[in-house]
């Protein structure tokens, strides 16, 4: 089944008009967070943020809330306007032959770029690799200050989840485990927003 899955697809959490995506910190910032259903004034709004749709990916990312600075996973509900002004403005993190003229029009590109992506590999339940791709969405600057101050809508506090899931997956309990995760699908984006974030089929 796995192989059937488009190679660059954003899948996710949501709704007619939020989509919801993963991040981790340190307590000190996401109790707050979760608490006030905002970033508080310590989150740093001139820093890029990475923000990741996918569950499993996010769990990989920091080990199931293990990894130190990592400890509070939260589910950030954004609206689907400020997702896809970001998405429409991104620019590949990396350089791709075929889908930018030449290196220098990337750099050019990436540097006025107010988000940038990458595809990383998606992971299953036991985080390893599937051979199809996640969305991971980095804001910089307006984008970021956007995204904490205007988009946000809901902030959840998923650790108990994400601790809840891992013990399953290590009592080897996959069908208890699959049946808590968020129900992840294919998101709504045509060509016009991803035809500039996709790798030629070649590659």
């Amino acid at each position: 089944m796995a192989m059937q899955e488009p190679r660059h697809q954003i899948r996710a959490l949501h709704t007619e008009s939020t989509v919801t995506v993963y991040q981790a910190y340190a307590p000190h910032l996401g109790l707050p967070a979760a608490r006030d259903g905002r970033f508080p004034t310590a989150w740093k709004r001139d820093r890029m943020t990475w923000i990741k749709p996918s569950f499993l990916w996010m769990m990989y990312r920091c080990g199931w809330g293990a990894k130190e600075g990592q400890e509070t996973v939260l589910a950030v509900e954004i609206t689907r306007e400020g997702f896809e002004w970001a998405l429409g403005r991104s620019c590949l993190s990396h350089y791709e032959r075929g889908l930018h003229p030449d290196q220098a029009a990337w750099k050019r590109a990436l540097k006025a770029a107010p988000a940038r992506v990458q595809w990383d590999p998606e992971r299953d339940l036991r985080l390893r690799p599937l051979p199809y791709r996640s969305l991971q969405l980095g804001l910089s600057g307006g984008a970021a200050r956007r995204y904490a101050d205007e988009w946000t809508v809901a902030i959840t506090d998923v650790t108990p989840l994400a601790h809840e899931v891992h013990a399953l997956v290590r009592r080897d309990e996959l069908d208890a485990a699959v049946r808590l995760l968020p129900e992840e699908r294919p998101y709504p984006a045509g060509d016009e927003l991803l035809s500039h974030l996709r790798a030629p089929v070649a590659c």
